[in-house]
């Protein structure tokens, strides 16, 4: 899939959320009815019964234009960074993150609503995984036409079902995303059958899909700087493997406080759950110190 570390970010003068980001994402089927005993997302404005707080507030649907980038917007994040490769120190990487979501992106609103595009994917791969591993006829998945095909070629055409080219930086990313994914399930789940995966498999897909997809927008805003500013290309790498390690973590807990909450990624309401951990990583974020 290649690698997009080289890309000097977006600039100054552009609006933060670009125009093809999805602005309310939305999940391919409804919610099916939860097993017994497991909770239900409220509707909004409502309590649900158990007494739990109701679900994050969505993403505005894009009424109000983005806010434009100003300049430096991304200064501070290069400068942390800077300091973050010179010594691995972890309080500099969160102060780059920190400025990232304040600065680069206006706040945490505004970092989710550009992340739109991820928990849309997100809940295409997870319609896409979900509806072949129990036949539905809605799955985007020609099951019998990958049967006796390679893992490689299977993830292949599910990275083409879920998220087709078409031109943007961020179907790039995501795609590689997507493969990167599912290499790494492999790895933790050797047995694991990409058209057949149970509930914990696509769990697991799902949220490191999330983790991989911010690490690379991350990479692709301000990594270079990373890059250019550590002593040597091991280092450089060394670097890199551990903001990734950092954003996965992170995105890790806050996919585990919504399960607590009783926001679980059950088919039909993957995208929602992703946005909401995607904000609580971002709040998270924008709290850092400088």
């Amino acid at each position: 899939m290649g690698t997009s570390q080289s890309s000097d970010g977006p600039g100054p003068g552009v609006p933060m959320v670009p125009p093809w980001t999805p602005a309310a994402p939305q999940d391919p089927v409804p919610p099916p009815p939860p097993p017994p005993g497991e909770l239900q997302d409220a509707p909004p404005g409502i309590p649900p019964a158990d007494g739990l707080p109701p679900a994050g507030p969505a993403v505005p649907p894009g009424l109000q234009p983005p806010p434009i980038a100003p300049d430096k917007r991304f200064g501070g994040t290069r400068s942390s960074l800077g300091n973050f490769a010179r010594s691995g120190d972890n309080r500099d990487l969160r102060r780059g993150l920190g400025h990232y979501v304040r600065s680069g992106y206006g706040g945490s609103n505004t970092a989710t609503r550009r992340f739109g595009g991820t928990a849309q994917t997100a809940g295409s791969l997870g319609h896409a995984l979900y509806s072949t591993a129990t036949g539905a006829a809605d799955s985007p998945i020609d099951t019998a036409a990958l049967t006796g095909r390679s893992t490689e070629e299977i993830a292949t055409a599910i990275i083409e079902a879920v998220r087709p080219v078409d031109g943007t930086q961020d179907a790039e990313a995501e795609r590689a995303a997507i493969h990167d994914a599912m290499s790494e399930l492999l790895t933790e789940y050797p047995e694991a059958d990409l058209l057949h995966l149970s509930d914990a498999e696509r769990e697991f897909v799902i949220k490191r899909f999330t983790a991989i997809d911010v690490a690379r927008r991350f990479e692709l805003d301000v990594g270079k700087h990373l890059l250019e500013k550590a002593a040597t290309a091991t280092v450089a790498m060394a670097r890199l493997k551990q903001m990734r390690s950092y954003i996965a973590e992170t995105v890790a807990a806050s996919f585990r406080k919504l399960k607590d909450q009783g926001r679980t990624l059950t088919a039909g309401r993957i995208a929602r759950v992703v946005q909401d951990a995607l904000r609580d990583t971002f709040e998270v974020f924008e709290g850092y110190e400088e």
